[in-house]
C-alpha cells in the first residue's frame, strides 16, 4: 500500500464522529431519572463538566444532553432535528398536534397561520385587554395585603389569553376553571416525562385519576371556548379565534375541528403557563432587588406619567425590558427542551443516531460561567447595548431558536412589560415569613408559593 492510497483512509478515520461519554451515576432500570426528578436543574447543569455532548439514561432510554451555546444553536437550526423526545411525547397528551408539537409541512403551515396576529405590529389589537387586566390586578389589592403571587400571576396570564382568544366578558368562570385544571396537569407531566412507564399511569391510583380528570377538563373547556365563539359571531378578525376559524389547510379547506381544538389548547396552556411563571419570578427578583424596582418605577413615570400605558411606551422602557430579559436568563419558565433526530447525524463532532432524543436546558446554558460574568447575579444592565454585545451567540435562548422559536415571544414580552409598568409604580413588595420561595419542578419551574406583602408607594 502506498502513502497516497493510505491517506484517504486515515482522513476518514480522523473525521469519524465521536461517541459521547455516559454520565456517571445511572441506576439499574431508572438510569438518571431519579436525579432528574430530585434536582433536575442541578443535574443538567453539572453535565457540562462531562463535555458539551453527554449521554444519559431516562428509564430504559438513552438521551443525548447538549451543554453549550454553540451546540444549542446548531441543534435549533439543523433540519436533522425536530420536535420529539420525552418532553414533547409527554406534552402531546395535552396539546395534541398543534403548532407547538407538529413537525414538517404541517408545522410550517400552522406557523404561517398563527404568526401574523402575534407579530409586534399586530399586537396593538390586544393592547386594551392587557392594560385592562393589569389595572384590575393592581387595583384589587389593599395596603398591607398578603398577595398570593403564584395564584395571581396564573390568573392574569390565563385571563389575558382567554380574552384575546374570545372577546367576551363572560370569561371569569372559564378562566378560574382553566387555572385549576392547568395547574394539576402541568405539575404532573414532568414526572411522567422522567419516569415514562406508560402502563403505570393506567393504574387506578388517586393521583392518576386526578390527572385524568384535570386533562379531560382542559379539553372540555377548550371545546366550550370554541362553541361560545361560534355562538357569538363577530365581523372581522378581532380575536385570535377569528384567525383560526379563517385558517385553511394545504388543500385550501378550513382546518379540521381537531386541529382547531389543538391550536386553541396550545394557546391557552403554553402561553398562559409560561407568562404566568415568568411574572412570578420577575416580582420575586424585584422584591429581592428593590433598587431595580425603584429604577423601573422612575422610568415608567418618566415615559408614561399619569396616562394609560401604550405599546408605543413599552418600546421606550429600556430598564423595564432589561429586567424582563435578565429574569428570562436567570430564571426562565421553560427550563428544559427536547428534540429528536430524523436521521443519523452529528452535533459538535459527536454522532447522534437516527431516532435519538436530545435534551438541553435553557437555564443551564444561560447560567454558564463561560458565557456570563457573575453568572448567578441578577444584573439587568448586562443587556445594555455596550455589554450585551459580549454575550456569545445562542447563550440566551429563552424562546428557543430557528423555526421552533416561540411565535408568541413578542406577545409575552409586551404583556409582561405592561403588567410591570402598571403594578410597580403603585406597589412595592416585601417577602412574608410564610412564603415558600423554593422552586417547584414541573414542565416549568416556578416558586412553590410566592407570598408578598403589598405596600403602596
Amino acid at each position: 500500500m502506498t502513502v497516497e492510497s493510505a491517506q484517504p483512509e486515515a482522513t476518514e478515520a480522523a473525521s469519524k464522529p465521536l461517541e459521547p461519554e455516559f454520565a456517571a451515576g445511572a441506576l439499574p432500570v431508572l438510569g438518571h431519572s431519579w436525579k432528574m426528578v430530585r434536582d433536575p436543574v442541578g443535574f443538567l447543569t453539572r453535565l457540562r463538566d462531562h463535555g458539551d455532548v453527554v449521554r444519559i439514561r431516562l428509564g430504559p432510554k438513552t438521551v443525548y444532553a447538549i451543554n453549550s451555546p454553540e451546540h444549542t444553536g446548531a441543534l435549533g437550526l439543523s433540519p436533522d432535528f425536530g420536535i420529539g423526545g420525552p418532553l414533547w411525547d409527554t406534552v402531546e397528551v395535552l396539546l395534541g398536534k398543534g403548532v407547538v408539537t407538529s413537525n414538517g409541512a404541517t408545522h410550517r403551515r400552522q406557523r404561517r397561520t398563527i404568526q401574523p396576529p402575534l407579530r409586534m405590529d399586530a399586537i396593538q389589537r390586544y393592547e386594551s385587554v392587557m392594560v385592562e387586566e393589569a389595572r384590575t390586578l393592581a387595583d384589587r389589592w389593599r395596603p398591607g395585603d398578603t398577595v398570593d403571587v403564584t395564584a395571581e400571576a396564573f390568573r392574569i396570564a390565563i385571563r389575558v389569553m382567554a380574552r384575546c382568544l374570545l372577546r367576551t366578558e363572560n370569561i371569569d368562570e372559564l378562566s378560574d376553571r382553566l387555572n385549576a385544571a392547568l395547574h394539576i396537569v402541568i405539575t404532573r407531566l414532568f414526572r411522567r416525562m422522567c419516569l415514562s412507564f406508560g402502563p403505570f399511569y393506567r393504574l387506578p391510583l388517586p393521583s392518576h385519576r386526578e390527572f385524568d380528570r384535570a386533562l379531560a377538563e382542559m379539553h372540555r373547556l377548550t371545546d366550550e371556548l370554541i362553541a361560545e365563539r361560534r355562538r357569538v359571531p363577530m365581523d372581522g378578525p378581532d380575536d385570535l379565534l377569528s384567525v383560526l376559524f379563517e385558517a385553511k389547510d394545504e388543500n385550501g379547506e378550513p382546518i379540521s375541528e381537531q386541529e382547531l381544538h389543538d391550536q386553541v389548547i396550545s394557546f391557552l396552556t403554553a402561553s398562559s403557563e409560561t407568562t404566568g411563571v415568568q411574572l412570578m419570578w420577575i416580582l420575586d427578583l424585584l422584591t429581592e432587588h428593590p433598587e431595580h424596582a425603584e429604577r423601573l418605577r422612575e422610568e415608567v413615570e418618566s415615559v408614561v406619567g399619569d396616562r394609560t400605558i401604550t405599546l408605543g411606551d413599552v418600546r421606550k422602557l429600556t430598564h423595564t425590558n432589561n429586567v424582563i430579559t435578565e429574569a428570562l436568563r436567570l430564571r426562565p419558565a421553560v427550563w428544559i427542551l427536547t428534540r429528536r433526530a430524523f436521521a443519523e447525524t452529528e452535533l459538535g463532532g459527536y454522532r447522534i443516531p437516527a431516532g435519538a432524543d436530545v435534551v438541553y436546558s435553557p437555564m443551564a446554558v444561560q447560567r454558564d460561567p463561560r458565557s456570563y460574568e457573575r453568572h448567578l447575579e441578577f444584573d439587568p444592565d448586562r443587556w445594555l447595548p455596550e455589554r450585551a454585545k459580549d454575550v456569545p451567540k445562542y447563550a440566551m435562548v429563552p424562546f428557543s431558536v430557528g423555526n421552533r422559536k416561540c411565535p408568541g415571544d413578542h406577545f409575552s414580552m409586551a404583556e409582561l412589560a405592561i403588567i410591570l409598568a402598571t403594578v410597580i409604580p403603585k406597589w412595592r413588595f416585601e417577602f412574608v415569613p410564610e412564603a415558600d420561595r423554593s422552586t417547584h419542578v414541573g414542565l416549568t419551574l416556578q416558586p412553590t408559593r410566592l407570598l408578598l406583602k403589598a405596600i403602596p408607594r
